[in-house]
């Protein structure tokens, strides 16, 4: 008996079969590239959601005599909380040299008159020296000295490690009225709090 051949595919059957496989592979690609984008959008919606969570500001109001202090400044002299009395003082805690939007928000404060007409007294504190903070005020223009604290004043009034530093204050802000008590504080991840936003907020709380 002859053995039977099974016949060699034409060229048209082989071109049709590259055809489908190709087609195959083209369906495997779209189906991939549609999971990877899928999981690409949901990373990037959960990053965006957590920096939004972790920028929302945290306030609250406090009735406690505020801790006194006296430190140097920029300008080579020392400043005394319990001297500010009777005008309320606005305490400004950041995170120094080398935060830009930091320094802006000084910069910006400055500008608002409000600050002065309400009595006001708005003191920037921060853990650098001298040296280290000066050149940013100068660049951004501002011209109310700095308050030079080791850590000791930032522990006292609990702003460590509410920034982007360990070890270092965050953005934010502690309002002390004419008595010395501390009537409401602010921290501001986002780093950045409109001055006619903060001067509201303050305001409100000394009626």
């Amino acid at each position: 008996m002859t053995p039977t051949t099974t016949p060699a595919p034409s060229r048209r059957e082989q071109l049709k079969a590259r055809q489908q496989a190709e087609t195959q592979r083209d369906k495997r690609r779209r189906t991939w590239t549609r999971i990877i984008g899928a999981l690409v959008t949901v990373i990037v919606v959960a990053v965006v959601g957590y920096g939004l969570w972790t920028a929302i500001p945290e306030q609250g109001d406090t009735q406690r005599l505020a801790p006194d202090f006296t430190l140097t400044t920029t300008a080579g002299t020392s400043v005394t909380l319990s001297d500010q009395r009777p005008n309320p003082v606005l305490i400004y805690f950041n995170e120094g040299a080398g935060c830009a939007s930091c320094t802006m928000q000084m910069a910006e404060i400055e500008k608002n008159p409000g600050f002065a007409e309400a009595g006001i007294e708005v003191l920037p504190i921060v853990m650098n020296s001298a040296d280290q903070i000066l050149p940013d005020l100068q660049q951004f223009g501002v011209t109310t000295p700095y308050l030079l604290d080791d850590g000791t004043v930032s522990k006292a009034y609990d702003v460590l490690d509410k920034g982007m530093h360990p070890g270092m204050p965050g953005h934010g802000f502690v309002l002390i009225d004419g008595d010395g008590v501390q009537r409401w504080n602010g921290n501001y991840p986002s780093m950045w709090l409109d001055p006619q936003e903060l001067l509201d907020e303050v305001t409100t709380r000394l009626q």
